[in-house]
């Protein structure tokens, strides 16, 4: 009887855990349909090869998350406030995309370019730029000229190519911990192009920017406290009004940067006397 007790017993627990595995495959099914982007990749590259000269493919508020939309050419589409959430964009031509209020957050984007793209208010999270943890200054991406109007941008972004782009009123600095594994606890612009970039009332708060080229750019009332600026090029920046309160500006070059003398902070600031005027 004892024996027999056993193995009812036993056969109860697995029809049980059977039970369970049934439960937890059903729900994690129910979560993939839930979560499942609007389009596939193939439905958007039928629509990118059906746009012609001056019609976009419209993809504005779409779910477009998780997706491989590496090497697409989308042909300046509208993407606006759409979600692209985890999606590899990889050696995606997005040059002139309108992709503003969209979202970014953690997409991969080797080699990726978004020159003349408008992508104001968009959120730019904990991109993968590289391929590994060194950046290969072949795979950063490059945002010449794009319009990153009041964006906010938290990533590696070393080598990318920031030239004449606008970034005003964006926001670089740290958002605090999203849940991920993280490596990084700032903005990373190690010599990356910014010449030219506007960058008024940018907050660059303890933004990595040693080596960066930022001759030209405007600078006004831009947050840079706790910034890295070693070794940074501001030849001829604009840097009226600027915060540099305990930023580093070890080596930095500032001939010929304007506003010198209204710069805040600068008293706090690191390593004043070696910047090379």
């Amino acid at each position: 009887m004892a024996i027999a007790r056993h193995r009812i017993e036993a056969i109860r627990r697995a029809a049980a855990t059977r039970m369970w595995v049934v439960i937890v495959a059903a729900s994690v099914a129910g979560s993939s349909v839930a979560i499942a982007a609007d389009l596939t990749a193939f439905d958007i590259t039928s629509r990118l090869h059906a746009a012609t000269d001056g019609v976009r493919a419209d993809l504005k508020g779409r779910d477009l998350t998780r997706l491989d939309l590496s090497d697409l050419d989308f042909k300046q589409a509208d993407l606006s406030r759409s979600d692209l959430f985890g999606s590899d964009l990889s050696g995606a031509n997005l040059s002139g995309v309108n992709l503003e209020g969209a979202k970014l957050d953690r997409v991969t984007l080797v080699a990726a370019r978004f020159d003349g793209a408008t992508m104001n208010g968009a959120s730019l999270l904990r991109p993968s730029a590289f391929t590994s943890l060194r950046p290969d200054r072949k795979e950063a991406p490059s945002f010449k000229a794009t319009s990153l109007r009041g964006a906010h941008i938290f990533g590696r972004f070393t080598y990318a190519n920031f030239s004449s782009a606008d970034l005003t009123d964006a926001t670089c600095a740290p958002f605090g911990r999203t849940g991920f594994i993280e490596h990084i606890w700032r903005s990373e612009f190690l010599s990356a192009d910014l010449s030219n970039a506007n960058l008024t009332r940018a907050d660059l708060s303890h933004a990595l920017l040693s080596f960066a080229n930022l001759s030209g750019a405007n600078l006004r009332d831009a947050v840079l406290r706790d910034a890295d600026l070693t070794g940074a090029n501001l030849t001829g920046a604009d840097l009226t009004g600027a915060d540099v309160t305990t930023a580093d500006l070890s080596g930095a070059i500032v001939t010929g940067a304007k506003g010198l003398e209204t710069i805040k902070g600068l008293n706090e600031a690191l390593n004043v006397a070696k910047m090379i005027r």
